[in-house]
């Protein structure tokens, strides 16, 4: 694979959009490649974390390649469509916390990778925003969805229909970054709050994210009927049994996941 780049250590995987000579846009080809390595890393039982970012320092992703598009027949536009919605959908539902490393601009497909993640961190000043309709089309990776599930209705149509750019900063204030740092500190804060995360029981982790996500979707009693049988699946972990032995010990727990 040249598209996309994967990395693995201490627990963490990186994911690197790897096309920096077109702004790590997504072609067929990329879409492909990033489905692969997502599914194989959904099954991984030492990955813990996953941080996705774009090859170099000026784009995160600046969403799909409209180089390729210009060629594509409607049936090949419509398979791209699909394959960049399946794999943000794939990403969203990915059992291991995830965070977008957002080194550079984040338009179109690329804000919509970064808000299928579970956390975002910006570099200062990077560009992010929903222009499709500026493109006369929609969001059709998920934007339309999950910004509103976000930022609330209206402000998801502002954004869309406007197909407004707006910088990181900002976007702390609309709830779609959780914090914004120098470049140069960007990969460091995001391994810094995998190594928070990763400090807790693998399972609970997995089973709190799963309840949240699927609760989200739902009507309230729902989720708490979600969160219950999430919360079942702690009961009987040796994680559990663990921690409580680590208290009356004084000491730290160690974790295996089981």
């Amino acid at each position: 694979m040249t598209n996309i780049l994967l990395r693995k250590e201490n627990n963490i995987a990186y994911i690197t959009i790897n096309r920096e000579e077109a702004l790590n846009c997504f072609n067929y080809d990329t879409l492909h490649q990033l489905q692969q390595v997502v599914d194989a890393i959904s099954i991984d039982p030492e990955v813990k974390v996953i941080i996705f970012t774009g090859a170099g320092d000026r784009s995160f992703s600046a969403g799909a390649d409209l180089k390729e598009r210009k060629t594509l027949k409607e049936s090949e536009v419509r398979r791209n469509v699909k394959a960049i919605r399946d794999v943000f959908n794939s990403i969203a539902n990915l059992p291991q916390p995830t965070i977008a490393a957002v080194n550079g601009y984040a338009f179109g497909g690329g804000f919509e990778l970064m808000i299928a993640c579970d956390f975002s961190i910006a570099a200062e000043g990077v560009k992010m925003g929903l222009t499709e309709t500026s493109w006369a089309i929609i969001p059709g990776a998920g934007g339309t969805q999950r910004l509103p599930r976000l930022v609330g209705e209206m402000r998801a149509k502002e954004l869309i229909f406007t197909a407004r750019k707006f910088t990181a900063e900002e976007g702390v204030q609309l709830g779609v970054v959780l914090k914004v740092v120098q470049i140069e500190n960007l990969l460091n804060s995001c391994e810094q709050l995998a190594n928070e995360i990763m400090k807790n029981g693998p399972v609970a982790i997995k089973q709190a994210k799963y309840a949240i996500t699927q609760g989200m979707n739902t009507d309230l009693q729902t989720g708490l009927a979600i969160e219950s049988k999430a919360y079942e699946l702690t009961i009987p972990t040796e994680d559990r049994m663990e921690a409580l032995l680590a208290f009356s010990e004084k000491r730290k727990p160690v974790f295996l996941g089981k």
